[in-house]
């Protein structure tokens, strides 16, 4: 492997400066022989897509390694260089062993009672208590996280309701715990929101019910909010597809989707972590993030903060580093400053993963 060399601002700082790869490592020491694949450009941290699902597609699980590969591709022409991937009910670890994908961080499945998650896509439990065993075996089997289902359409009330009694969740996130991984949950309404943020939930998967006094305490608690705005976008068409059968949900998803980006505004003000995630992989596309990104700062997010909420900031909460001495090379040039103009991130003009140029 060829060592390079770049040049430009560092991210997040102002900081015009020389960088090297060795060996897939970033170093600010010289390297003799390298070659110059930048220059005069703005160097960013690879993106991070916090909330995707590489195996999964709008008509189901992917089992086909190929197509899971040109998922991960796609994601990472996109810059998406590392990935959180929340829940699939296939095996994509092949992945791992392939150079030019995206590194991926794993949640293992979804836990969701019977009958109250997407068919096919999470592991269906007949008990409440059989959650924290679960939350246990899903913790050997993921990369650090766990992911429940908080909330879904309860069939017998026409609406949106809790999956979990609070007792459970309060046993399954301290087996987690106790496991040394963390729990995320998916939670659309308000009303599973208290129990999932008292028993100390570490973050939460768009989040649309937060109120007010929640922020607060997710606030407080430092509890993170991935949003995944543009696939919230969705919601008045989910309302559509269920008005004639369920008119209560299909009221509530319309209220949830207009007053999403207001409660992103008020989460920020509040000082919650808020990071970058896509959700791609079920309704929606891959190779979004520059869209997320770009939909935080419209929500309210200085451009610099949604940047780093899908770039360094993410990087760290997700414990690797950004671009610092050491550090996996895993970086993007651009030729303009895309905290100035986020529509840059459309355009990079050198992506290079574990030390390799991709583009």
């Amino acid at each position: 492997m060829s060592a390079l060399h770049l040049q430009g601002v560092v991210l997040p700082g102002d900081e015009s400066r020389n960088l090297w790869v060795r060996d897939g490592q970033i170093s600010f020491e010289p390297v003799p022989g390298a070659v110059t694949v930048a220059k005069g450009c703005w160097l960013v941290p690879g993106l991070v897509d916090a909330h995707n699902h590489i195996g999964l597609a709008p008509s189901g699980p992917t089992p086909d390694v190929e197509d899971q590969r040109a998922q991960a591709l796609t994601d990472r022409d996109a810059g998406a260089l590392l990935i959180r991937d929340c829940g699939v009910p296939v095996d994509t670890r092949h992945l791992d062993r392939q150079e030019d994908v995206p590194r991926i961080i794993r949640a293992g499945r979804h836990l969701a009672p019977r009958r109250r998650y997407i068919p096919g896509v999470a592991i269906e439990l007949d008990h409440p208590a059989e959650l924290p065993a679960a939350a246990a075996a899903q913790a050997r089997a993921g990369d650090g996280w766990i992911k429940l289902v908080g909330d879904w359409i309860d069939r017998g009330v026409g609406d949106l309701a809790p999956c979990w009694p609070g007792e459970a969740i309060v046993d399954a996130i301290e087996a987690a715990h106790r496991a040394g991984v963390r729990v995320t949950a998916h939670v659309f309404g308000a009303e599973a929101l208290p129990d999932l943020i008292g028993a100390g939930i570490d973050c939460i998967e768009h989040g649309t019910g937060l109120t007010a006094d929640l922020i607060d305490d997710v606030a407080a608690r430092g509890t993170a909010l991935v949003p995944t705005l543009i696939n919230i976008d969705n919601f008045p068409s989910f309302a559509d597809a269920g008005e004639a059968k369920f008119p209560a949900y299909a009221a509530r998803m319309r209220r949830l989707h207009a007053g999403v980006r207001e409660m992103v505004a008020s989460a920020y003000d509040a000082g919650v972590p808020i990071y970058a995630g896509t959700d791609a992989g079920g309704s929606l596309p891959h190779g979004l993030i520059a869209q997320e990104i770009a939909a935080l700062a419209e929500a309210g997010m200085t451009r610099s903060d949604a940047l780093a909420a899908g770039s360094w900031a993410a990087r760290s909460w997700l414990g690797l580093p950004g671009i610092e001495e050491g550090a996996p090379a895993d970086l993007i040039a651009y030729d303009s400053d895309p905290r100035a103009d986020l529509s840059v991130l459309d355009r990079p003009a050198r992506i290079i993963l574990r030390g390799l140029v991709i583009a």
